[in-house]
């Protein structure tokens, strides 16, 4: 990756808007068109976006002759990038995204997806929440649905009504556990930990999300050693983290964005048929560790 100008807070959000704006122009970006739909399920909004044509996603480049698997972040298309996010990272927009202005966080070195997360990421991640008060999330491997082997986590403006950060924000405790505790939030009826990352004012927000990764990972036993799959989620002022069994049920795959109330089906069939299970009841049945 060619270096570009350091990204700072402040100047997070008007280039995401600048860089959209010419990405659209260029056809670099390439919006994934979806129906926005609904479902109330205990006392949260989730949403469920049906596709509106083959994903282009789906439609991956031919591997190089060597037979390497692509990776469009080992040189990522210029047009896409806002810049260098210290101490090691660059910050992208999601080439093909449902979510508008939908932001990824991309090592630059090569780093497995599965690989731990590390305080580098960490003051990567605090350095673009400081920026956009979003959602930021990871995938950690194949079965938590990560679509690339190489280490990336990503940011989306907030989800939910109300300015919530996320849908699934409504079944969470009122008070969260303060650092250093974690707790289930009875509402969630699948394995997870949620833990509170204090006052985001305070200094050290990378040093506080990764002592919170480390509790969460430590307490659903998924120690330094452990590959296992998991999706996380991270707001400035909570984590959560949820193990994963399965990638898929009724053929809907799950990220992490799932487990924030919003899901992508590909066809009214679907959504019919999670509507009728209810979103919680889907996600029980994709979280957990695998035997």
């Amino acid at each position: 990756m060619n270096a570009t100008p350091p990204l700072t807070p402040e100047a997070l959000w008007p280039r995401t808007l600048a860089v959209t704006r010419h990405a659209l122009e260029t056809g670099a970006l390439q919006p994934i068109t979806t129906e926005a739909r609904t479902v109330a399920d205990a006392g949260a909004t989730f949403q469920v976006r049906v596709l509106g044509r083959v994903a282009l996603k789906e439609r991956k480049p031919p591997a190089p002759s060597g037979g390497a698997p692509f990776n469009p972040f080992a040189h990522p298309e210029p047009d896409l990038v806002l810049g260098d996010v210290p101490p090691a990272h660059v910050c992208l927009l999601n080439k093909f995204n449902v979510v508008e202005h939908h932001l990824l966080l991309v090592t630059r070195a090569f780093e497995s997806q599965d690989a731990l997360l590390t305080a580098g990421d960490f003051d990567a991640l605090a350095t673009c929440l400081e920026g956009l008060d979003g959602l930021a999330f990871y995938n950690a491997g194949e079965t938590a649905g990560a679509s690339q082997r190489h280490k990336h986590l990503q940011l989306v403006p907030p989800l939910g009504p109300d300015r919530l950060r996320a849908p699934v924000e409504a079944l969470l405790p009122a008070t969260l556990p303060a650092p250093g505790r974690v707790v289930a939030a009875s509402a969630l009826p699948f394995p997870h930990l949620l833990a509170g990352l204090g006052p985001w004012e305070a200094p050290g927000q990378g040093a506080r999300m990764l002592a919170a990764y480390r509790l969460l990972r430590d307490a659903l036993g998924l120690g330094e050693a452990s590959r296992a799959p998991y999706n996380l989620l991270a707001t400035r002022d909570w984590m959560l983290l949820v193990p994963r069994s399965r990638a898929e049920h009724l053929g809907v795959n799950v990220n992490a964005l799932g487990f924030a109330g919003s899901l992508l089906v590909r066809t009214p069939e679907q959504f019919d048929a999670v509507a009728a299970l209810g979103p919680l009841e889907l996600l029980r049945h994709v979280a957990g560790l695998a035997p």
